[in-house]
C-alpha cells in the first residue's frame, strides 16, 4: 500500500535491492519492459511488474505506452537523482527532501 505525505504525492518507501536495480538497469538501457528487466535485474518478472507502478507513483519512472497496456517504462530526472543518493537511502533523515533539492538544482 502507497500512502500519502500530505502533498499528493506517494511517501517513498523503496525496497533494496529491487528498485534500485529496477532504476539501474532503465538508467543503463534506456526505455524497456518488464521481460527484458527481469534478465538485467536478475529479479522475477512478476516482482518487477509489481514495483514499476509503485516507481511510477513515486515519480521515479514514468509509463510511456504506446499502448497503454504496453508495460514500457523510462527513468525520470526524479529516478537518476534516486538512483545517484542510493548510498544515502537509509542514512539521511530525509532523503525525499534530498532528492527534491537535487531535482530542483539541476532542472
Amino acid at each position: 500500500m502507497i500512502t500519502n505525505n500530505g502533498w499528493g504525492m506517494a511517501i517513498m518507501r523503496l525496497r533494496r535491492p529491487t528498485d534500485f536495480l529496477i532504476l539501474e538497469a532503465l538508467d543503463e538501457t534506456g526505455r524497456n519492459v518488464a521481460t527484458n528487466l527481469e534478465s538485467h535485474t536478475g529479479k522475477s518478472r512478476q516482482n518487477i511488474n509489481t514495483r514499476l507502478p509503485a516507481l511510477a507513483d513515486y515519480g521515479l519512472v514514468r509509463k510511456i505506452g504506446p499502448k497503454e497496456r504496453s508495460g514500457l517504462y523510462e527513468i525520470t530526472p526524479k529516478g537518476q537523482a534516486v538512483l545517484a543518493h542510493r548510498d544515502e537511502y537509509r542514512r539521511v533523515e530525509d532523503f525525499e527532501q534530498l532528492i527534491k533539492n537535487e531535482v530542483t538544482t539541476t532542472s
